[in-house]
């Protein structure tokens, strides 16, 4: 009797646990990297997110929302958004969008930019519908195309450098008009864009938009545009947003953050802004997978963005005042990279800067017929033998594309001025170790 329980719990067991959607999706360079980080790092300039804090009016309307009298603000709100935030974000994106915006049907509030984007996979992407991906790309988007049942099709930014041995920028990575449009399809059902794109920084120009656009109306394609890093451009550069172009209001998502337009990670307040035609699919999934995001954050991003709506423009908007900040920060990394033979990609916005490390190859000699690509190699000997971390740009390559792109590293310069320069003085010590040894 126990013999024969004992075989059928056997039986019963061999069967797979993990849902088919999960194949191949596993793994995730975070885990890894931010473990190596936690263990070994003195300095962490691999992660996006601020080690400084969050502005003082935001943390002070956090903290009049959690001792206030309104003993609402503890309980549940609006399913698809706090009435608050979702009037004020329609408010701003009138401004930016020049048109009219309903705040019930045309935005939804989201637990981070990363659910905004799960959701819309999830509501927009059928079995067999294929997804244009700009390579290099945010990690998440393939495996979440992948878990809707659709088909990544990757195009590449290729690299023009310069002739005149200037500094690299993040606009010197294009995208090849001919390949684009060869990637367009009846089998197309969205293009995912991310300007300022995160991990090059590269600030798509109105005329790349402009192609996409163009693609995008001719094949009756959506566009899944995460803009997270909308606020963060420099040199005078301006953000476009593709959902102003002709035709593209209609078939078009965008995805905002506010722990990106205020330093705030941890707070998870993310959003979706576009046509009611589309953001009814993605309630669906909202309400049935997350349901509903924390009211108290949602309040005081409200109260947030109602400051910036009164200053919109004007020289003391954090919006103004953050991009000044971290453009300086920029082009302090920038020197110090620059002064020890890192030869660094110039950003053109985000929190982001890719470096070049072949210089540095001779410290970690390449492994003949690794299946690691080099980059990563080389990034976890950094952490491991001099304490800085930063991810390898192959991370945000497809499989098939990976070693296409394994002598650069991102590093994040949303940082004090204390943890930069800790990072600049162990690349110093490291120069100096290579030039007596």
């Amino acid at each position: 009797q126990t013999q024969f329980i004992f075989h059928s719990l056997q039986a019963k067991m061999s069967r797979p646990v993990q849902a088919r959607r999960l194949e191949g999706i596993d793994k995730n360079i975070w885990v890894e990297f931010v473990k190596l980080a936690a263990t070994y790092s003195k300095v962490n300039l691999g992660q996006g997110f601020p080690d400084f804090p969050a502005p003082d009016f935001l943390r002070e309307a956090l903290a009049r929302a959690l001792s206030g009298g309104n003993h609402m603000l503890h309980q549940y709100t609006r399913a698809f958004g706090h009435p608050p935030l979702v009037k004020v974000l329609a408010q701003f994106f009138e401004k930016l969008l020049g048109r009219d915006l309903d705040p019930m049907t045309n935005v939804m509030v989201t637990v981070g930019a990363y659910q905004a984007l799960f959701c819309c996979f999830q509501a927009l992407v059928d079995e067999g519908d294929e997804v244009i991906i700009i390579e290099p790309f945010f990690d998440c988007y393939e495996p979440m195309v992948k878990m809707a049942g659709g088909t990544p099709v990757f195009v590449p930014l290729r690299l023009n450098p310069p002739k005149d041995g200037k500094l690299m920028s993040s606009a010197d990575w294009q995208l090849d008009p001919a390949e684009l449009a060869s990637k367009f399809s009846e089998r197309t059902k969205a293009i995912v864009l991310n300007s300022p794109n995160n991990p090059l920084g590269k600030v798509f120009s109105r005329g790349e938009l402009g192609l996409i656009a163009e693609l995008c109306v001719k094949h009756d394609v959506l566009c899944i545009s995460d803009e997270v890093y909308e606020w963060l451009v420099y040199d005078g550069k301006q953000h476009i947003r593709i959902a102003s172009l002709p035709g593209m209001w209609e078939r078009t998502v965008i995805i905002g953050s506010a722990g990106k337009t205020f330093s705030a990670t941890g707070w998870k307040v993310g959003w979706v802004v576009g046509p009611d035609r589309l953001l009814q699919h993605l309630r669906t999934v909202h309400q049935n997978s997350v349901y509903h995001c924390a009211t108290i954050a949602q309040e005081a991003v409200a109260q947030g963005f109602q400051r910036e709506l009164m200053l919109y423009g004007k020289p003391e908007s954090y919006f103004v005042q953050l991009p000044k900040e971290l453009q300086q920060k920029r082009d302090w990394l920038v020197q110090s990279l620059d002064g020890v033979g890192m030869k660094p990609i110039i950003p053109e916005g985000t929190y982001f800067l890719v470096a070049d490390i072949s210089p540095f190859k001779s410290d970690v000699p390449d492994v003949p017929n690794s299946d690691e690509p080099y980059d990563s190699r080389f990034a976890k000997w950094m952490v491991k033998n001099k304490g800085l971390a930063a991810i390898p740009l192959s991370a945000f390559y497809s499989e098939a594309h990976k070693n296409n792109y394994t002598n650069f590293i991102r590093f994040c310069f949303a940082k004090e001025e204390a943890t930069l320069k800790a990072a600049s003085d162990i690349l110093q010590k490291w120069k100096q170790e290579k030039t007596s040894s």
